[in-house]
């Protein structure tokens, strides 16, 4: 019997043929290899029965494997004799209510959750190919489309069409995918990579990657395995428009390939071109891989323009940034051991999936322009885009990443280094950013009204580990989403002011954020004094009595210190048993060093 799946039902036999939407299988999927899939969302079938049984057993098989006597790996050594070549496509979901050529109008809820909708609920005729229906084109597109291209240094064409790329497969019934190959809307170029951004350490710095083309094109459906010899596809996404972003191939290292997509990720994401990153679906990357020997002849193959590489392999679908640097690893691996061993690399179509890390599987031969048989739809006509659109666009746009970044770390209100910076601006989709500049905000504010020079004042920095790493534990510690967090920027702001004008302690103000975080409703101060918190301070004697005291109990200290005054790990030492003895409510660590610095080399002196 045929189980519906969503309001349309489509079931794909592997023999035979079914009363519902069927797709006769073409000989290469009669007995398929391993498979990734797009997602593994709305079904519990897809999570069990074959597929679970079939990893399992590779599970299996592997580690039986890795018991038997290994052939010789090439080493580290052995891959500097081999040049790798990696060019990137990446497919972004544009950030739009609408999908590209039918008038499936979705909410910006809708638009943001399309993923996770009851299948089949959001298309139209033209989306399942209904014989009849014609395409219309959606101009609100174009709006995240130029954003994209813009952040992306590209320039934007005046004149641009669309075409027919002709295969069979199921999640494409038409037969053939609408997309921009013969003119797409933008095209020439480029990302600048450097150390901050994750390169490899033996690239050079910087890496310049050029962008051939961004073009528009129509998302595919969803496959879904119901059960061995059968498929549920689910027609949501299909039509929904992309941009893929065609590179250059200039990268030669697994880990600068990575960087480039999540440079590209935080590039889209920055100027609202997307809603959701490759974590959630909303990208996914291509990347083509070939080798060629260092001192050899060139490569007989050309790639977009640049020739003497070695053949190059398409590994489809990639969903996270990680698998991106580990399906190039392990693909350039895969080639050198076949040309090592005197073999050739045949042109194909891979895949690589997370229960097989170290390797590649093989999906298909490799179609070229020709098996596409590209032609341009007579259905559509051509994009006109006026110029003034795009500088208007190009006037609005918001900071890019790096703009950001040098912002945090050179602007005398936040003075971040690096490193805090970028892990800042790349944080729940730049609403951590925003938590942090309002905290800012708050504290200079504050600061100002009591005639403190805030230009002087490291507020910038305070604020920075509150946000990052305190509140960052508290979120990690009780596993809460970003839009979850019930502390805001105010009240936090509110402890943090506490502690710079010695209200309470470091721990105290730990202890009042956990409360904070978990609930608690009543305002900063209420809390501080219902529940005693207030920081009393010890007097200069009570100071002198714990210094005199931890220094006569660690003399050995005092006369390591006295030798060599730079050890500053010592005196935090002897400053932490004076907050031991003390009480870590009542000694300010700061005073206590102090103290002790003052009576251990004045007595030396």
């Amino acid at each position: 019997m045929l189980r519906p799946f969503g309001s349309i039902c489509a079931r794909i036999r592997f023999h035979g043929r079914s009363t519902a939407r069927c797709f006769t299988q073409t000989p290469r999927f009669i007995a398929p290899e391993p498979r990734s899939f797009h997602s593994s969302v709305g079904l519990k079938d897809a999570q069990s029965g074959s597929l679970r049984k079939q990893l399992k057993e590779q599970a299996k098989q592997r580690k039986k494997n890795s018991l038997l006597p290994q052939a010789k790996t090439t080493t580290a050594h052995e891959y500097s004799k081999w040049e790798l070549t990696v060019g990137i496509e990446v497919h972004a979901q544009l950030n739009t209510a609408s999908k590209l050529f039918s008038r499936m109008w979705l909410s910006q809820s809708q638009a943001e959750t399309l993923n996770d909708a009851p299948a089949n609920s959001q298309n139209r005729p033209f989306d399942l190919s209904v014989p009849g229906t014609q395409p219309r084109f959606q101009r609100k597109v174009l709006l995240p489309a130029i954003r994209a291209a813009l952040v992306l240094g590209c320039e934007v064409q005046n004149v641009s069409t669309f075409d027919r790329k002709h295969y069979f497969y199921h999640d494409q019934p038409a037969g053939y995918q609408i997309t921009q190959f013969y003119a797409p809307f933008a095209k020439t170029g480029s990302i600048t990579l450097n150390r901050g951004d994750g390169i490899d350490p033996n690239d050079p710095d910087p890496v310049i990657v050029d962008i051939k083309q961004v073009q528009m094109e129509q998302d595919t459906a969803r496959t879904h395995e119901h059960d061995e010899g059968t498929l549920l596809v689910d027609f949501n996404r299909a039509g929904y428009p992309l941009i893929e972003i065609i590179t250059q191939p200039q990268i030669h290292s697994p880990r600068t390939a990575a960087a480039l997509v999540r440079k590209i990720q935080a590039l889209l994401l920055s100027v609202d071109a997307v809603t959701t990153g490759m974590e959630d679906g909303g990208l996914r990357a291509d990347v083509n891989v070939s080798v060629r020997p260092v001192n050899g002849a060139p490569g007989s193959h050309q790639y977009s323009g640049i020739g003497g590489l070695g053949q190059r392999i398409e590994i489809k679908n990639l969903g996270t940034i990680s698998s991106v640097e580990e399906a190039v690893t392990a693909e350039r691996n895969r080639q050198i051991a076949i040309l090592e061993k005197g073999g050739t690399i045949a042109g194909e179509t891979r895949g690589w999936s997370l229960s097989a890390r170290d390797e590649t599987t093989r999906l298909r031969s490799k179609e070229g322009e020709v098996d596409y048989r590209y032609m341009p739809d007579p259905d559509i006509p051509p994009v006109a885009i006026d110029a003034r659109l795009v500088e208007e666009l190009h006037q609005t746009l918001p900071p890019v990443p790096d703009r950001l970044v040098k912002m945090l770390v050179t602007d005398s209100k936040y003075r971040l280094n690096e490193t805090d910076a970028r892990i800042m601006i790349q944080l729940d989709d730049g609403e951590r950013l925003d938590f942090y500049e309002d905290v800012v905000a708050h504290l200079q504010a504050t600061a100002e009204s009591q005639g403190v020079d805030v230009g002087k004042s490291n507020l910038g920095q305070i604020a920075g580990n509150w946000v990052l790493h305190k509140l960052g534990e508290l979120l990690t510690k009780h596993n809460v989403p970003w839009q979850d967090n019930c502390l805001t920027a105010g009240t936090l702001a509110d402890i943090i002011h506490c502690v710079l004008n010695r209200q309470i302690t470091g721990k105290t103000a730990q202890t009042l954020l956990e409360m904070k975080f978990g609930g608690d409703n009543r305002p900063v101060a209420d809390i501080i004094q219902e529940e005693g918190l207030s920081f009393q301070p010890l007097s200069a004697d009570a100071y002198a009595s714990l210094a005199e005291t931890v220094l006569k109990n660690h003399d050995d200290v005092v006369k390591q210190i006295s030798m060599n005054p730079q050890r500053k790990g010592k005196i935090m030492f002897l400053v932490g048993q004076m907050i031991r003895l003390g009480g870590s409510d009542r000694v300010e660590a700061q005073e206590a060093e102090r103290v002790l610095g003052q009576r251990i080399f004045d007595t030396n002196q």
